[in-house]
């Protein structure tokens, strides 16, 4: 299951980094590709179940930007 999500205020190499080691901590998150040019997020959940979109949210703010689901 893919999830994919509009992050905003990532600026350089540095966000996209802080926001992919954001999604991969979130439990159930098997990994977690970012583009800054796109301003997107894609994750793959590690089981059919997936993971709850607000989680994921929650952790992109709590590294400092904004992400809703597409």
């Amino acid at each position: 299951m893919t999830i994919k999500l509009r992050v905003d205020g990532m600026s350089c190499e540095h966000c996209v980094q802080a926001v992919k080691k954001a999604l991969e901590g979130v439990p159930g998150v098997r990994s977690a590709q970012v583009s800054l040019e796109q301003g997107l997020a894609e994750v793959e959940a590690a089981d059919a179940e997936g993971v709850a979109v607000e989680q994921l949210v929650k952790a992109v703010e709590a590294a400092g930007y904004r992400a809703e689901e597409l």
